[in-house]
């Protein structure tokens, strides 16, 4: 299967129509789009690349079209979640924990912003790190029950998840090609663009 065979769909229940992503103008209003569908509009506008996936497998697949689409054969990723490494184990990929050895970050996230396209992270993803403190070249792994309709929504999420020890260092991944356009949230202050690829997993 090629990289980008599922692109904008897959599987029966969540499957999005790349006709939709494409013609639907930047200023038409998408109140009633469901979440999923409103999601992979803005975030393709922002130029993100995904894989809708309805297994692990899939992903697993889907991850090695990407290393090999890249020559990142030979590249370790720099991973900062235990759970994430241990996860992807079986899948010969080498992880660093140096930033400075690796071109691509390999990473889980909080949500998945359907308003603005947008993946909230915090310090559980970042440590303390700042968006332009990691490499440019970005692999997210995310699940669709991770989809929320907006960062206030989000946020709302990692207070009741976390109650008592909410995380720090909490922003948005929403750039992913070069772009003249000022951030339009404060959570995206600071940001820099990235080449990005979201791994969805089905998961609803």
């Amino acid at each position: 299967m090629g990289l980008f065979d599922k692109l904008f769909g897959g599987g029966n229940k969540k499957k999005v129509s790349k006709e939709t992503a494409e013609t639907r103008g930047a200023h038409m209003p998408d109140l009633n789009i469901p979440v999923d569908e409103k999601f992979t509009i803005h975030f393709k506008k922002n130029g993100g690349k995904f894989l809708y996936c309805d297994s692990f497998s899939e992903i697993s697949q889907a991850l090695k079209n990407i290393i090999n689409e890249n020559s990142w054969q030979d590249q370790s990723f720099f991973a900062l979640s235990p759970t994430l490494k241990e996860k992807f184990s079986k899948e010969k990929v080498k992880f660093t924990d140096k930033s400075s050895q690796s071109e691509v970050f390999f990473t889980t996230c909080e949500h998945l912003v359907a308003q603005n396209g947008s993946i909230l992270v915090c310090s559980n993803q970042l440590m303390d790190k700042k968006l332009n403190e990691i490499p440019y070249n970005v692999i997210v792994f995310a699940t669709t029950s991770q989809l929320v309709e907006s960062i206030g929504e989000g946020l709302k999420v990692i207070k009741k998840k976390y109650a008592g020890s909410i995380p720090a260092n909490i922003t948005t991944l929403k750039h992913f090609q070069a772009t003249e356009e000022n951030s339009d949230d404060f959570l995206t202050y600071g940001s820099s663009s990235k080449n990005l690829y979201l791994l969805l997993l089905e998961d609803l």
